[in-house]
C-alpha cells in the first residue's frame, strides 16, 4: 500500500469497505441460455414465519443476537440447505480445488515491506492457512526460491492455546523494527488482541506490553512507551464501538495509570495518536476521526497538542519539512484569497504553514476525468498517483534544491501502460527507490525495483497466469444513466465471443474506494476461463473521480449509485453482450447492500443475485456494530428527512410479497463485528416470510472478509460461483 494520509492511517481499519492492515500478503493492497436450476427448498425446522401471517419487522429481532442459540440455529439450519444444493452440483469439487490451489500456490509473489535490513512478508499456504510471518534478506528475496526465517507461525501459535487465530498486521518499533506489536484477531473479525514480540528471540515478550481483545489500537512512541487507544471500560467507546480516548502509557505499569492524551465524542468513529519518524524528524500526531470524510489533526509540540488549522474534511499528512493536503470540498483560503477546488492536492512549509501562512504549491488539480488515488514520499521525492477515467497515471516529482518557491516541485510522468500501477516506497528514509506493482485484468501481478533517478527497473517477481487468458480480452464502455451522467465499466470477455453469454456484473459505489482494473484469479478461473463475461462497473458513490463522484451518491443522492448499476445492466442487454436471465451481480459489504437493492429495485434486470457481507436494514444500521460510524454516507435513520431516503431503497424495508425476483444468495460471517450478520440474516428471513427461497450461507468465522483463512475462502467462493454459474446457465466445468 502506498503512503496513508493520516485519517487514512487511524481509521482504515473500520471502513466499511476491507480494511487494510499490513499483510504484506500482495499488491497495494476481481441468446437464451437454459432455464436456471431449481430453487432450493425450504428450510425445515428453521424459524421463519408463515408466508400466510403478517410480516412485522421487528419479529426479526432475535437475529440480531450474534451468538444467541436461536440466531445460530436459523444459521446452521439454512447452511445445511445451501451447502446440500449447492455442493452437490458436479462442478463444486473441481472447483473448489482450483480455487484452493489457487489461494495457497507457492509461485505468488510474496509482497515484501523491509523492516531496517530485512524484509519482511506474510504468507499463507496449504501447509500454512492461517499463516506465517517471516523475514530474509533483499539480496536472498531476489532469487527464484528465497530462503525464509520463520518469526511467528499463526497456525502452530492457535493449536499450542486453542483459540482460531487470524494475523491482522503488525507495528514494529522505528528504527531496527525488532520490538513489534502483533494483532491477532480470534476468528476474524476486527477486534483484536496486542502482544508484544521479539524478533530476535522470536516469541512474545514476557511482561511486555499486551491488550486485550477489543477494537483497538496500538502504536510505538518509543521502546517504553505505546499510543493505547481501546475499551477502557464504560463509556469510553464511540457508538461504532471503536476507542474514542487515546493515552500514553509506559512499560511496566498498569493500564489503568495510562496518562490521558485525547477524547473524541461518542458520536464521532475514533481516536489514536501516532509518532511519525520522517527525515530525521520526530513528530507526534493525534486524530480525532469525526467521519468517514471529517478529522481534527493535533502535533504534540513540547508537550501540548497543537491544533493544525485546517478543513475538517481535508486529508492531512507530513513529508521532511512541508505538509501535504488533499481537498474534500473547495477551499478559499489565503491573502490574496485564492479557491482551490475539491480533489486539489497541495503542498506547504510546515512551520510556515503552523505560523499561519497559506501559500501553496499545487502538486495535483482533478479535472473531468481525473481524480487523485494516493500519494506517497521517498527520501527525495514525492509520487503522486492519480486515476484517469479509471487507470492509473503516476508522476515522480522532484524538488529544487533550496528552492522555497511555489514552483519548488517539478513532476516528470511514468511511462507504462499497464492499466493498474501501485507504488510502495522500498525505505522511506534512506531510499528513492520503490515496489512497483503492475496489473491488468489479464495481466498477471509483477512486482519490479523501481529506482526513478537513473529509470532502471529491475522486476523481481511474476505471479503465474492462473487462468487462461490468451484469448481473453479487455474493453471499457460508458453507460448513461437516468440523469445522463456517464458510467464506466471494464467488459472482460473471450475475442471469439458472437452471441449472448452468462456475464457476471461487480460493483461497489461507495466510501470513495475506487475499483481498479486489476487481476482476479478467481473471477479469472471460476468465471473467465469457462467462458462468461466479468464486468467490473465503476459507480458513484467511489472515489473514481474523486469527491465529487462519490458525494454524488451520498445520503440523499443514494439513489443514483443503484440507476448507475441498472443503466450499465441495461446497457450490457443492449449491445447483445448478455440477456436479462443470464445476468448475474455480485457484491460485498456496501456492494452487498447494492446488489440488495437491485434485487428488490429491478429484479427483471438480472438471473441471479449474490449479496455479501451485505447491509440491509437500513433503519437500524446504525444501531448494529459498526454502523453509527456510516451515518456521514448514509444518513441518519432517526432523522424524518434522512429516513424519508433511505426508506425509498432499504432491501429489507422493500421486499414484497408475490414479487418475481430472481434466485438470490446471502453470505455472511457470525465474526463479522463490522457489518453485522443480521442484516443477511434478517433479509433472508422476511423473504422468506414473504414466500421466497433464498439461499444463505453464514460462515461461523472470518470477519468482514467472510473467512478465517484460505480454506474457507476457497469453499465460501466455490459455494458463490457454483450458484452463479448453474442459475445462469454457464455450462462448462472449472479446468
Amino acid at each position: 500500500m502506498n503512503r496513508p494520509l493520516w485519517l487514512g492511517v487511524l481509521v482504515a481499519s473500520v471502513a466499511l469497505g476491507c480494511g487494510a492492515s499490513e499483510h504484506h500478503a500482495g499488491p497495494p493492497t476481481r441468446s437464451e441460455l437454459q432455464p436456471a436450476a431449481p430453487r432450493a427448498p425450504s428450510v425445515a425446522g428453521s424459524a421463519h414465519l408463515a408466508t400466510t401471517e403478517a410480516v412485522k419487522n421487528e419479529d426479526f429481532l432475535y437475529l440480531e443476537e450474534v451468538s444467541g442459540e436461536k440466531a445460530l440455529g436459523f444459521a446452521r439450519a439454512h447452511n445445511a440447505v445451501s451447502e446440500k444444493a449447492l455442493s452437490s452440483d458436479p462442478s463444486f469439487d473441481a472447483l473448489q480445488e482450483r480455487l484452493f490451489s489457487i489461494y495457497s500456490s507457492k509461485e505468488r509473489i510474496p509482497g515484501p515491506r523491509m523492516h531496517g535490513d530485512h524484509l519482511r512478508n506474510f504468507w499463507t499456504d496449504s501447509e500454512h492457512p492461517r499463516g506465517l510471518w517471516r523475514q530474509t534478506t533483499l539480496a536472498d528475496f531476489k532469487k527464484a526460491k528465497p530462503t525464509w526465517t520463520t518469526l511467528l507461525d499463526v497456525d502452530a501459535l492457535g493449536k499450542a492455546e486453542h483459540e482460531s487465530f487470524v494475523y491482522h498486521g503488525v507495528s514494529c518499533l522505528y528504527p531496527l523494527r525488532k520490538k513489534c506489536l502483533v494483532n491477532l484477531s480470534k476468528g476474524g473479525g476486527d477486534a483484536v488482541i496486542v502482544r508484544e514480540f521479539d524478533v530476535d528471540t522470536r516469541a512474545f515478550v514476557p511482561g511486555g506490553f499486551v491488550l486485550p481483545e477489543a477494537k483497538s489500537r496500538l502504536s510505538w512512541k518509543d521502546e517504553n512507551t505505546v499510543y493505547v487507544s481501546t475499551d477502557f471500560g464504560p463509556g469510553t467507546l464511540t457508538k461504532a464501538g471503536y476507542p474514542r480516548i487515546v493515552k500514553e502509557w509506559k512499560r511496566g505499569t498498569p493500564l489503568a495509570s495510562a496518562t490521558q492524551i485525547l477524547e473524541a465524542k461518542d458520536t464521532d468513529v475514533s481516536v489514536g495518536c501516532q509518532r511519525d519518524h520522517d527525515h530525521g524528524r520526530v513528530r507526534d500526531f493525534c486524530v480525532r476521526s469525526i467521519d468517514f470524510e471529517r478529522s481534527e489533526l493535533f502535533w504534540q509540540n513540547g508537550g501540548k497538542l497543537v491544533h493544525v488549522d485546517k478543513p475538517d474534511d481535508a486529508d492531512a499528512d507530513t513529508w521532511d519539512d512541508e505538509i501535504v493536503l488533499r481537498l474534500r470540498s473547495e477551499w478559499t483560503v489565503g491573502s490574496p484569497a485564492v479557491t482551490y477546488e475539491k480533489g486539489t492536492l497541495l503542498i506547504a512549509g510546515f512551520d510556515a504553514y503552523m505560523r499561519g501562512e497559506r501559500s501553496f504549491q499545487v502538486l495535483f488539480e482533478p479535472t473531468a476525468k481525473s481524480s487523485l488515488e494516493t500519494w506517497t514520499g521517498t527520501k527525495t521525492r514525492l509520487f503522486i498517483n492519480v486515476l484517469s477515467d479509471v487507470k492509473n497515471q503516476v508522476t515522480s516529482f522532484t524538488r529544487r534544491p533550496g528552492d522555497k518557491s511555489n514552483t519548488r516541485w517539478v513532476g516528470a510522468p511514468l511511462q507504462e501502460s499497464a492499466a493498474s500501477i501501485g507504488l510502495d516506497p522500498f525505505d522511506t528514509n534512506r531510499s528513492d527507490d520503490l515496489w512497483l506493482w503492475l496489473n491488468d485484468f489479464t495481466l498477471p501481478p509483477s512486482l519490479a525495483l523501481w529506482s526513478p533517478a537513473n529509470g532502471k527497473r529491475e522486476l523481481l517477481k511474476q505471479n503465474p497466469a492462473f487462468y487462461d487468458a490468451s484469448s481473453v480480452e479487455t474493453r471499457q464502455y460508458f453507460a448513461t444513466s437516468k440523469d445522463g451522467t456517464k458510467i464506466p465499466y471494464y467488459e472482460v470477455a473471450r475475442k471469439d465471443r458472437r452471441s449472448a453469454v452468462p456475464t457476471l456484473l461487480e460493483a461497489y459505489g461507495g466510501f470513495e474506494i475506487s475499483l481498479n482494473a486489476s487481476y482476479s484469479a478467481t473471477a479469472g478461473a471460476a468465471w473467465i476461463e469457462r467462458g462468461g463475461v466479468y464486468v467490473q462497473a465503476n459507480l458513484r458513490g467511489g472515489g473514481e473521480y474523486g469527491p465529487a463522484w462519490h458525494e454524488a451518491a451520498m445520503k440523499h443522492r443514494r439513489q443514483n449509485a443503484y440507476d448507475d448499476l441498472a443503466a450499465v445492466a441495461e446497457d450490457l442487454v443492449r449491445r447483445g453482450v448478455t440477456t436479462s436471465k443470464a445476468l448475474g451481480i455480485i457484491g460485498a459489504s456496501n456492494g452487498g447492500l447494492l446488489t440488495s437493492v437491485m434485487l428488490t429495485q429491478r429484479p427483471e434486470l438480472f438471473g441471479a443475485v449474490v449479496s455479501k457481507v451485505p447491509l440491509t436494514d437500513m433503519e437500524r444500521f446504525h444501531k448494529l456494530l459498526a454502523g453509527a460510524s456510516w451515518m456521514s454516507e448514509y444518513g441518519n435513520p432517526e432523522d424524518a428527512e434522512d429516513w424519508a431516503a433511505l426508506a425509498k431503497y432499504s432491501p429489507f424495508h422493500n421486499v414484497k410479497r408475490g414479487a418475481a425476483y430472481p434466485p438470490m444468495f446471502f453470505t455472511t460471517s457470525t465474526k463479522d463485528d463490522r457489518v453485522h450478520p443480521a442484516h443477511a440474516r434478517k433479509m433472508v428471513a422476511k423473504l422468506e416470510a414473504l414466500g421466497h427461497r433464498p439461499l444463505y450461507y453464514e460462515n461461523i468465522e472470518g470477519g468482514h472478509g467472510g473467512a478465517a483463512d484460505i480454506k474457507q475462502r476457497a469453499y465460501v467462493d466455490s459455494l458463490v460461483y457454483t450458484f452463479l454459474a448453474s442459475r445462469l446457465g454457464l455450462l462448462s466445468a472449472p479446468k
